[in-house]
């Protein structure tokens, strides 16, 4: 496991060190400044990235924020102070963990498992919604192409339904793709869209 450890203070990264230290197989480097911080996260490609800030401002939060949302990677992040603002502002970056006042060796390695757990649980909610955002447009598409053929060719909605059924599986394609070319000849002819 390849884990990125972001801390411009190295007596703080050496405490997240010592807690890795029981991590099998971990390879940890040690990221501590902040210019270029995007580009030499992604030369390292790590698994996780534990960020520990102290005390940031406001500006320094914000960049940080912006690698989080730039990164598809479990973030843990150590604060000593927070507010509720920095909290649902960390959520929205796509922080795993936010740990507050908490930086101790021996919580390193159990933040370590939350921050995956609830990476890999939002990535599947994700997924699973642009599965469903992807159904849902696929049945918006092929309910407006059926329309077009009830209102076109004066067929009833089980008839529209059937055709492009029937065009589908004698061009070997996907309903969806059919219904598809439907909508695309009718604004290409000049329908409304």
């Amino acid at each position: 496991m390849r884990i990125a450890v972001i801390d411009e203070s190295a007596a703080r990264a050496s405490i997240i060190e010592e807690g890795l230290a029981g991590v099998p197989g971990a390879r940890v480097v040690r990221l501590t400044e902040r210019a270029g911080l995007l580009a030499r996260i992604a030369e390292f490609d790590p698994d996780i990235v534990l960020m520990d800030l102290g005390n940031p401002s406001r500006d320094v939060l914000e960049e940080y924020f912006a690698v989080s949302r730039a990164l598809a990677r479990p973030i843990a992040m150590f604060v000593d102070e927070s507010d509720d603002d920095a909290i649902a502002a960390s959520i929205d970056a796509g922080v795993s963990a936010y740990v507050v006042d908490g930086l101790a060796a021996s919580r390193i390695r159990p933040l370590l498992d939350l921050a995956v757990r609830r990476f890999n649980a939002f990535a599947r909610l994700q997924d699973e919604l642009a599965e469903a955002q992807g159904k849902l447009a696929e049945r918006e598409t092929i309910d407006r192409a059926k329309r077009l053929l009830m209102d076109g060719r004066g067929l009833s909605e089980p008839q529209a339904y059937a055709e492009l059924r029937r065009k589908a599986m004698d061009s070997n394609k996907r309903i969806v793709e059919i219904a598809e070319a439907v909508v695309t000849a009718h604004e290409l002819m000049g329908g409304p869209a």
